[in-house]
């Protein structure tokens, strides 16, 4: 039997999206330290958040090519995964993950063959990959864009690496993905929203049912 589909809602600012959230059944909250995003949250509040989370459901926390005291800041908070979102090289993302002594999730944006052919070098440097929507050139952040990517490029990628999915997943996109490419995980963040940074509680409770259903 498979494993039960992983199901991480991202970009969380408010206890009161995340008490819908751990309500609504996912596995996986994720929390933003990135101060051009509009779901930045400062170190303060994720630890807060991260307190209200401990042992109900698993915490994320995102960074973008962060320097060492930036980690070692949100290591100290305890969150189960820190999520790299930005150029880190696989060097840097083993450093980062000896330094943390938590688990890494990385994130990588796929918009070509080359991208994908790129995905095997964090493969055991990073314990989870996710796979997200390449920014187009001149954006200002590296996600949460609500775009998708060309899944057919997909078909290169050596069947035996598991990853999870982002980018521009909907509620109503989110079943064909799961049909379509089986990964082991889907992360949501804009397609949840009403406005960049404002989670809606209906979106989030479509969003795991059809998920959910899916798989």
């Amino acid at each position: 039997m498979a494993d039960p589909l992983i199901i991480k809602i991202c970009g969380i600012k408010t206890l009161d999206i995340l008490e819908t959230t751990i309500a609504a059944g996912a596995d996986m909250v994720g929390f933003m330290h990135f101060p051009r995003s509009p779901r930045h949250v400062s170190v303060e509040q994720i630890g807060d958040l991260i307190s209200s989370a401990r042992g109900r459901i698993e915490t994320c926390v995102v960074l973008v090519n962060p320097d060492n005291s930036c980690v070692a800041e949100i290591a100290a908070l305890g969150p189960d995964w820190i999520q790299l979102h930005g150029p880190e090289t696989p060097h840097r993302v083993e450093a980062i993950r000896i330094e943390a002594g938590v688990e890494i999730m990385k994130a990588l944006p796929i918009g070509s063959a080359e991208d994908v052919a790129h995905i095997a070098d964090f493969v055991g440097v990073a314990d989870r990959i996710l796979l997200d929507a390449k920014p187009p050139k001149g954006a200002d952040r590296p996600g949460g864009l609500g775009e998708t990517f060309d899944w057919s490029l997909l078909k290169a990628l050596d069947p035996s690496i598991p990853f999870m999915l982002s980018g521009g997943l909907t509620p109503q996109t989110v079943a064909d993905a799961i049909k379509t490419l089986r990964p082991f995980g889907v992360d949501v963040s804009s397609g949840v929203e009403t406005a960049p940074g404002v989670k809606d509680k209906r979106l989030i409770e479509a969003f795991m049912r059809n998920a959910r259903a899916a798989s």
